[in-house]
């Protein structure tokens, strides 16, 4: 990655560019790299910033959806962030709606991609077993509406992560705790912008989570992106930052 990681305080992140704040959120098992093009697109005119959720690191009994947005509460008010437009994949968008339910004086817009927080169907409904590596193999093409995207690298980081039993706890803990924090009867407290960015083809957190949330936001745009899955930053990466530049135009003139 050409991106520099800085160390700080005990965090660790991306921050690129100047200018108004987006703030990425990766999932249980995403890289920062995962949202390079996002980052490549919008650093000339943003001030991007991507925190490495500790999800590896939290002490298993507080090892949860709650903690990490406690987390990114301590990360925003150590670099003094405001005015944040706040993006979340996959639990990174379940940990980005508690935050904004938290704290919604920060945080000026919101953006979810494959974001769970309702229903997800983690790895296909069966958790891979460790050391079968072909079976870790079809579990992240999963993933993708194209499996090609599953490269050897991503492959090889999650069998990496599912076979170190400090790891794999608390994975386990964060998709137990996931599942139990439903936000459904929270979202209607959300009243900043949201865009709702989502794979028609996603199979972990279907078309009908995205309509789900739009039903329940009161102020939500949906989007669809064909032929993409769980992660349309990585597989439709062109299309996605279309999406999200309209949305941002659009949220600087309301404001």
């Amino acid at each position: 990655m050409e991106f520099v990681l800085k160390e700080e305080n005990g965090f660790s992140y991306i921050d690129e560019g100047e200018g108004e704040v987006l703030l990425l959120l990766h999932g249980l098992m995403g890289a920062l790299s995962n949202w390079d093009k996002v980052i490549e697109e919008f650093r000339s005119e943003y001030r991007v910033i991507i925190p490495i959720l500790p999800i590896y690191d939290l002490p298993l009994l507080t090892t949860g959806v709650k903690s990490l947005a406690k987390f990114v509460h301590k990360f925003v008010k150590h670099k003094k962030l405001k005015d944040v437009t706040l993006l979340g994949n996959s639990l990174g968008g379940h940990v980005a709606l508690i935050y904004v339910l938290a704290h919604p004086g920060v945080v000026k817009a919101l953006v979810l991609t494959g974001s769970s927080g309702l229903y997800e169907n983690a790895f296909g409904g069966t958790f891979p077993r460790r050391g079968s590596y072909d079976f870790v193999k079809e579990k992240v093409e999963f993933t993708f509406y194209d499996p090609e995207i599953a490269s050897k690298e991503l492959v090889d980081d999650v069998f990496r992560i599912i076979n170190d039993r400090h790891s794999v706890i608390r994975i386990l803990a964060m998709a137990k705790s996931a599942i139990r924090h439903n936000m459904k009867n929270d979202l209607h407290k959300i009243t900043i912008p949201v865009s709702l960015i989502w794979g028609k083809n996603d199979k972990i957190t279907p078309p009908e989570v995205a309509v789900e949330f739009s039903e329940e936001l009161p102020d939500v745009e949906l989007h669809w992106i064909d032929k993409c899955g769980h992660a349309p930053m990585m597989e439709r990466p062109e299309e996605f930052n279309a999406l999200l530049k309209g949305f941002l135009e659009k949220v600087k003139i309301r404001v």
